[in-house]
């Protein structure tokens, strides 16, 4: 029999522990449900995917200076280039497949700055490849949010419009979607990916007190607040420093959490800042490092979304500092939502204030959080359940219960 060949697609293995932690996820269900299933990927860190998870991986830019800003006239030619080679590229390598999935990820949002010809390029790239070539392309509990640059939103919306199967980790990301102009009627909402990886063992009861783990990120704001990133980033930090002062003042060991290996500069600025030995830093390399990490601790603070997920995983009451809809609309859905802090205007006062609430409300944030917890646990069974139905039989034959979009 003719093996199904399944490809994954992103910006995998490029130092981001959420997008990782995604694929991580699909991996576990396809080697569990799907064994025979041939697996590769087209992603941002072929080298680091391959030798985390096992499976070959292709760089996803022919144009290894993608990422970097293109000052010279080299430069500049290789970029160009590279867009013409990287449409003959895409459209190879998704040929060879069965079903390429793009697994989790906010692939369909500009909440952090995002040129047009950069990812939403290649991404466009690869819907239109599987529907010309034949190959179903799903995007699988993914993130979505509206986008101001029109460049950008058209090539999401057509990316969107040419999958042949949608799904998102909530409702927000499919009315931002709706307001794109693409046909979200039979489109379905599921927790993120995340939700489905392992838990760690609670950590047993103790009449000590544990750390505060303070998730932080190399925060500039979103796509549309370029001509004041500097700003946004300087209060944003300020106002951090000053959270880790006051508890660090009271005899709070804080422990710091990146989710991104760019979040290193901010570790750094802290720790210089606070001159303190109750200050730690973590050098989490996976999802599963940070719910280490917060099976110990008390109470978590945190921007990255991934980080969040990490906390609910665990357990333990969250504080989200949040940058973009996404964090509020998980909070909301696990009933947290009083528990949100805006990013781009942190108050430390008023967040020691929330702080200080969500420990008063410890008992009932933990019970609050293991009854969301089991529904998101349903609910991804469910969005497995139709990844099944997207994948053909080994023997070619597709199972016909998926309703696909058109």
């Amino acid at each position: 029999m003719t093996p199904v060949r399944v490809g994954v697609f992103g910006l995998l293995g490029s130092g981001n522990l959420g997008n990782d932690g995604s694929l991580e996820a699909l991996l576990g269900h396809l080697r569990a449900e799907h064994p025979g299933a041939v697996v590769d990927a087209l992603c941002g860190g072929p080298e680091a995917v391959t030798a985390r998870f096992g499976i070959p991986a292709t760089r996803l830019h022919w144009y290894r200076g993608e990422y970097r800003t293109a000052s010279r006239a080299g430069a500049i030619v290789g970029k160009g280039l590279g867009k013409l080679v990287d449409a003959f590229r895409t459209a190879a390598w998704v040929r060879r497949h069965d079903v390429v999935i793009v697994p989790g990820m906010g692939v369909l949002e500009a909440t952090l700055p995002l040129r047009p010809w950069g990812f939403p390029y290649a991404l466009f790239l690869l819907s239109a490849s599987g529907r010309l070539l034949g190959t179903k392309v799903a995007f699988v509990s993914v993130g979505a949010a509206p986008i101001g640059n029109p460049s950008t939103r058209t090539l999401v919306r057509w990316s969107a419009r040419l999958a042949a199967y949608r799904s998102y980790r909530d409702e927000r990301s499919r009315d931002a979607l709706r307001a794109m102009g693409v046909d979200t009627a039979r489109d379905r909402v599921y927790p993120d990916l995340a939700f489905a990886l392992p838990a760690p063992e609670p950590k047993p009861p103790s009449d000590l007190p544990g750390p505060v783990c303070l998730g932080v990120m190399d925060f500039h704001g979103g796509d549309d607040d370029r001509a004041r990133a500097g700003e946004i980033h300087r209060r944003y930090l300020d106002g951090t420093i000053r959270f880790v002062r006051a508890l660090v003042d009271e005899g709070r060991p804080v422990r710091l959490l990146t989710g991104d290996t760019c979040d290193a500069s901010v570790v750094a600025a802290i720790l210089d800042a606070v001159d303190s030995s109750l200050v730690t830093a973590a050098e989490p390399a996976s999802l599963a490092d940070l719910m280490d990490e917060m099976t110990a601790a008390d109470t978590v603070v945190a921007v990255r979304y991934h980080n969040l997920i990490c906390a609910l995983k665990t357990g333990t009451p969250v504080l989200a500092v949040s940058y973009a809809a996404k964090s509020e609309a998980l909070m909301d859905r696990m009933g947290l939502g009083a528990y949100c802090h805006p990013a781009r205007a942190v108050d430390a006062d008023r967040l020691l204030e929330q702080f200080r609430e969500l420990e008063r409300n410890a008992a009932d944030v933990r019970r609050t959080i293991a009854e969301r917890g089991e529904a998101a646990a349903r609910d991804l069974r469910d969005q497995f359940d139709a990844l099944t139905a997207l994948l053909p039989s080994p023997t070619g034959t597709t199972t016909p219960t998926l309703r696909e979009v058109p």
